[in-house]
């Protein structure tokens, strides 16, 4: 069977919301199915289908084309970038602010640490997806806010996370 490479694309980008849906349908089938017999795994199964659609759902929303300039590699707490221009290594440890820079084309994940020069990665950048899972163990970090700066349309800068905020608790961002 042949697809289309955009399509392909499309799919392998969703992959984890469709295996979710099947789980989740499979499990329906178990529970309506045969009785009680297979009721509480059918439910469990039901279960972890939506909870697998939910993460594949923000994970799709994060992944880009990954044709952009560079690669990214995240390893044992690391994000590093090698680009053809720039480049950098930063530890999830060390970092201090995670910016979203949009007045680059195209946009730019910008990492700051202390003692070291800024790492920028474009968001489209190969491998730029594994920056989900890095960028979800930041403490305090708001995964759907990440992700509606990163869809939304202006032109400016954005501080996504800061280990120790800049700014009073009170005042406003925008």
């Amino acid at each position: 069977m042949f697809f289309r490479p955009e399509a392909k694309a499309v799919l392998w980008r969703w992959r984890e919301v469709f295996v979710g849906v099947g789980l989740a349908l499979f499990g329906l089938w178990w529970v309506i199915g045969p009785g009680l017999l297979l009721a509480l795994p059918g439910w469990a199964l039901v279960l972890g289908g939506i909870a697998l659609s939910l993460v594949g759902a923000q994970r799709g929303r994060f992944r880009g084309a990954g044709d952009g300039l560079g690669a990214v590699q995240v390893d044992e707490g690391q994000i590093a970038y090698f680009g053809p221009l720039t480049g950098g290594v930063v530890a999830l440890a060390a970092l201090e602010r995670l910016s979203l820079d949009r007045t680059a084309s195209p946009a730019h994940w910008r990492l700051d640490a202390p003692e070291q020069a800024p790492v920028m990665i474009p968001v489209n950048a190969a491998g730029a997806d594994a920056l989900f899972d890095a960028f979800s163990k930041l403490p305090g970090l708001r995964i759907e806010r990440m992700l509606s700066e990163l869809r939304a349309e202006r032109g400016n800068a954005v501080v996504i996370w800061e280990r120790t905020p800049l700014r009073p608790a009170h005042a406003l961002l925008h």
